[in-house]
């Protein structure tokens, strides 16, 4: 009987979660007004690509779609790069004041990124980045949560192993490229999701460094169109849709060596 009302409880919830991503892609394919009826109508009585046709035609979101894309795969990239390096060193370096700088880095990640976001600006903007899309790659560059993940994960990897490696002549960058990258692939992938992710959906500092339209990315058009677009939700639902399929297609596919990392990342000294 437990594993019964378990059972059930999971359904249920599973059913309550993915209900309104089932009525949102559905609403997507209704005509202009039949996602406002009453009673509410759960699937089209038939389906249109009206919503679609308009918000890629008139509404220009292809162009937004790759301004988001472009930056979340470069923000993705140059972030594993820096903080695989920054998260080697911590792990297997041995430099003064490492412990007090690694404890004042992590004493960082309670301040609100909000707090930050003023002082930041204002140094973007002394070095003419505004209104680029450097403005959105250097903050990401590297990141604390990024580094611990990293560093944590590092730290399990055997010392004689890299010890091996410089006995037989191997540099310090030939250790991080060969042998440290390669072992820590379950975390970079785990890194990498959270890097991807956190790029697509954000929505408040793209909004606050780009001014020009064509430069938008999704999450902000998608904030545009909901300003101007109110009474449609049919094609809101449509941009919603547009805008969560590269999210759910990265995560899938990078689910196995996500849940991998997630175990594996809590590594202890």
């Amino acid at each position: 009987m437990k594993k019964v009302l378990l059972y059930l409880f999971l359904s249920l919830s599973g059913i309550l979660t993915i209900a309104p991503f089932v009525w949102m892609i559905s609403a997507s394919f209704m005509a202009d007004g039949h996602a406002s009826v009453y009673p509410p109508r759960f699937f089209p009585d038939e389906s249109t690509l009206i919503q679609y046709q308009i918000l890629f035609t008139r509404l220009n979101a292809l162009s937004n779609f790759f301004n988001s894309l472009i930056l979340s795969v470069l923000v993705t990239a140059v972030s594993l790069l820096f903080n695989s390096m920054a998260g080697y060193a911590f792990a297997k370096f041995r430099f003064s004041g490492k412990d007090k700088l690694f404890t004042i880095l992590l004493s960082s990640m309670i301040i609100p990124a909000q707090v930050t976001m003023l002082p930041l600006f204002l140094m973007l903007k002394y070095m003419g980045f505004i209104n680029t899309y450097m403005a959105i790659v250097i903050p990401g560059l590297a990141n604390i949560f990024g580094i611990f993940m990293i560093r944590q994960y590092a730290i399990s990897i055997p010392d004689s192993l890299l010890e091996s490696a410089r006995i037989d002549g191997a540099t310090d960058f030939q250790i991080y490229w060969k042998i440290i990258l390669p072992l820590c692939k379950p975390i970079l992938v785990t890194l990498a999701l959270f890097t991807f992710l956190g790029t697509w959906n954000d929505f408040l500092w793209p909004l606050i460094v780009l001014t020009d339209n064509s430069m938008y990315t999704l999450p902000v058009a998608l904030a545009n169109l909901m300003g101007e677009h109110t009474k449609d939700p049919e094609l809101m639902m449509a941009g919603s849709v547009v805008t969560i399929i590269p999210v759910v297609i990265v995560f899938l596919s990078l689910q196995k060596y996500y849940l991998k990392g997630i175990m594996m990342g809590g590594v202890k000294e």
